[in-house]
């Protein structure tokens, strides 16, 4: 922030992070133009609205140009985990001029993926921090993959993870949780596409860690991966992968797009931060390790595999809490995560 850069610079002490003057590149305008230089293939849309007019002005445009659009998305510039997200339908949409009445019309029906949002206060959003507008991206087999990169004080692009992101909500836009690594069909793709805009970024002086987002969709026996947006931060993945690195002491190799713990073999997880039932209500941490050691789903040390608890402290109020579920292949440690979700529902069915 602002603020840690003024204490850092007046303590002498270098942060080892984005400067604030450079933030405007991880909005999702600065994200598209950010792609646009580096070449990566996006979404058709349009980027810097400053209120819920240009927003019409777009939609129109993008329908205009696409006869067959179903489907577009509303995007707001400081939006995360896709709670600044709107989809807009294009059923019945006439053509020629009665668009845009027919558009402006049904934009405060938007439908919104976070919970309680309504359109006075989003579009009091959009000119609070501008949006987007995209096509929404559509497949019949199609996943969120991201890649996380670092931008050292050297100068140097360092690849540390891919993920395959667990989406939920309204048209599939929040962040619910990851799987590492992404898929062996197109991990290293992500990762040579991702370092393209990457590269840019260095250009720019960022510093420190992010993450860039893409949408994939399964084309024959190929996969065509749209850029969506880069996350200059420590986004949803970053937990997750700094905990199996801690707790095994293992390493990622960008090579291969895996994670080998010290014995050599691969290590992969199933991860959320976004574990919610009401049922859940009342257990304590105590009762959580209680059930973990019980049903023998905790993290063993000797096999380096096993269920991993946080969040722990919004437990027993909200009835929530993270996981990260490790195991020596995709299969076992999403069955780990399936595993530990049946587990906790069963033991809070009486609480």
């Amino acid at each position: 922030s602002p603020l840690e850069r003024t204490l850092a610079v007046r303590l002498g002490i270098p942060i080892y992070g984005c400067d604030p003057d450079l933030l405007a590149l991880g909005s999702k305008s600065g994200s598209r133009e950010v792609f646009r230089e580096a070449g990566l293939a996006m979404a058709e849309g349009y980027e810097n609205l400053r209120d819920e007019g240009d927003v019409a002005d777009a939609l129109v445009q993008l329908k205009a140009s696409n006869s067959g659009l179903a489907r577009a998305v509303v995007k707001l510039n400081e939006g995360f985990s896709g709670e600044g997200n709107a989809v807009m339908r294009f059923n019945g949409a006439p053509d020629g001029a009665a668009l845009t009445t027919w558009v402006k019309e049904r934009l405060p029906r938007i439908s919104f993926a976070a919970k309680g949002m309504g359109w006075d206060q989003y579009r009091g959003k959009i000119a609070e921090m501008g949006a987007i507008v995209e096509a929404f991206v559509e497949g019949d087999i199609k996943r969120s993959p991201s890649v996380q990169f670092r931008i050292t004080p050297a100068r140097e692009v360092e690849a540390i993870s891919t993920h395959d992101q667990v989406l939920g909500g309204e048209g599939e836009q929040v962040f619910l949780g990851c799987q590492f690594p992404a898929d062996d069909d197109y991990r290293l793709t992500i990762e040579a596409e991702g370092r393209k805009a990457a590269a840019v970024l260095c250009e720019r002086g960022v510093l420190g860690r992010f993450g860039i987002d893409f949408i994939s969709v399964k084309d024959g026996k190929d996969w065509r991966h749209y850029a969506i947006e880069i996350n200059l931060r420590k986004g949803g993945t970053t937990h997750p992968q700094i905990m199996l690195q801690f707790l095994t002491d293992g390493r990622y190799d960008p090579e291969s797009g895996l994670f080998f713990a010290p014995g050599g073999r691969p290590r992969y997880y199933y991860a959320s931060d976004n574990i919610e039932s009401e049922r859940y209500r009342g257990l304590t941490p105590q009762d959580l390790m209680d059930i973990a050691l019980k049903h023998g789903i905790h993290f063993h040390q000797a096999t380096q595999k096993g269920v991993v608890f946080h969040l722990i402290g919004a437990l027993s109020e909200f009835g929530k809490l993270g996981a990260v579920c490790v195991g020596e292949s995709r299969a076992e440690s999403r069955r780990l995560y399936d595993e530990m979700i049946t587990i906790l529902d069963r033991e809070s069915a009486g609480s």
